[in-house]
This record gives C-alpha cells, sequence and structure tokens, in this order.
C-alpha cells in the first residue's frame, strides 16, 4: 500500500477529521487506553468513519513508525450526500437514478460496477458504511476512473437511506432470484432506486422487505447466479433502454 493511501498517529488523524478529510476507515488497536485515543474514536463515530479494532501486530505490518495505535486510511474520493443529489434531479427536471450497492465486497466488482453505472448515467451509487469493498486506489483504477466522476454515498444504515429514497418519490427495484417477476417485466421508468446485493448473501431480507418491486435474472445454465457486476450491467441497461423510450 502506498503511503499516501493512510495517515497514522492520534493528533494527524484528528485533525484530518476536523477538517473534512475524506476517510475510509479507522485502524485503532484493540484495547487501546488513554483519554486522547477515546476522544478520538468518539470523533470518529461521530463523523460516522467505520472504525476496527484490531491486534498491534497488524497494525505494525502497515507501518513501524509511531502511530500511536491509530491508522487512518484516506479516500482517493470524495463522499456525497444522496439528499442532495436527489433533490438536484428533481429542480433540474431530470428523474433522479440511484444505484444502492449492499454489501459488495470484492474491490473489482465495485470498480466494475461503478464503471458500468457511471455509463448508463446513474446519478449517485449508495454504499454501506461498514461491510462493502474499500474504495481505495484499485477500486478507482478499476473503475477507469469512473469513481472520480460519480457521485458515492456512504449510507450508516442501507434500509433507512432507501425509505429516505421512498419518501422523495424513488422506485425500489431490487435485483433477486426470490421472485417470478422477469427482470424485463418490471417498469422501471421515473424516478428509480435500484439495489444490488452481495453473491454471497444477496439482498438483505430488511431491504427487501420494503422494495416497491423485486426482479429477477434468468439462468438457464448450472451455476446459480451471474457475477454481480455483470448482473448490475444488465439491469441497468434494462432500465436504460425503458427511459429512452418516448
Amino acid at each position: 500500500m502506498k503511503k499516501t493511501e493512510y495517515i497514522f498517529g492520534i493528533r494527524p488523524v484528528e485533525e484530518a477529521l476536523q477538517q473534512g478529510q475524506d476517510i475510509d476507515k479507522i485502524m485503532f488497536q484493540k484495547n487501546l487506553k488513554g483519554e486522547q485515543s477515546q476522544q478520538l474514536l468518539q470523533l470518529a463515530r461521530t463523523h460516522e468513519i467505520p472504525v476496527q479494532q484490531v491486534p498491534l501486530a497488524a497494525m505494525n505490518k502497515i507501518t513501524r513508525k509511531n502511530h500511536q495505535g491509530v491508522i487512518a486510511y484516506l479516500s482517493p474520493i470524495t463522499y456525497q450526500n444522496v439528499d442532495e443529489i436527489v433533490i438536484r434531479c428533481f429542480e433540474q427536471g431530470k428523474d433522479p437514478f440511484i444505484l444502492i450497492l449492499d454489501h459488495i465486497t470484492d474491490v473489482r466488482n465495485m470498480g466494475a460496477i461503478a464503471r458500468t453505472a457511471e455509463c448508463a448515467g446513474v446519478d449517485a451509487i449508495v454504499v454501506p458504511a461498514r461491510g462493502g469493498a474499500r474504495i481505495g486506489g484499485d477500486a478507482v483504477k478499476t473503475s477507469a476512473g469512473a469513481l472520480m466522476s460519480i457521485p458515492v454515498h456512504r449510507s450508516p444504515n442501507l434500509t433507512e437511506t432507501a425509505k429516505k429514497m421512498q419518501d422523495y418519490g424513488l422506485k425500489l427495484v431490487a435485483s433477486t432470484e426470490k421472485t417470478d417477476q422477469k427482470y424485463t417485466e418490471v417498469d422501471y421508468k421515473g424516478p428509480l432506486c435500484i439495489i444490488m446485493g452481495s453473491e454471497e448473501k444477496g439482498i438483505s431480507t430488511q431491504l427487501l422487505k420494503i422494495t416497491d418491486h423485486s426482479a429477477a435474472l434468468p439462468i438457464f445454465g448450472n451455476i446459480e447466479s451471474l457475477n454481480v457486476s455483470v448482473a448490475t450491467g444488465i439491469m441497468l441497461y434494462e432500465a436504460l433502454r425503458q427511459r429512452l423510450k418516448k
């Protein structure tokens, strides 16, 4: 990992947070004591920055310098507010087109999805604050730079964010095999939010419960599911095909 991708030490990390630096996550040494470290931990949680408690040996593998039990991974992108993006779309007379990714953990899939989403005209990608792929240099490279141009929102609670999208009038469409409705039978016109889940677990039960429509991609081979980046591309371009119809 390049040194420019992280900073370390209690005071430097605290200053980065106070100055609004975009941080992917902060690693804290397990059982770290001291008032300053506890204040920093609380500050990270206030800013909804993912926090990971790790052994000292794991931190020393990243840097042998005096990290004081704190290492922060910097983000190459600036996270944005999805509410503001949706409102701006409406103000411009445009139907918002949002993509929610429910715990997609593979960095290459994340990059490929972002590249397709940018090409398909998606207005913003929503990712979870915890449990998703880290949007670092590898993800940006895999996305062919798309992650530097398409807005990304980091949500502390995907279900609550999805409900908010509904409150704005967006239709929630979940890609899942747990339905008989084919993806081509769903109406994607108008304000729209497509939800994609991980290949391992799919979309969470909480999210599925609130969706307006479920859409299945037909599988005729022996493998049970498509790669999630491929499945996302199919869903996005079916939506685009319908939305381009006059």
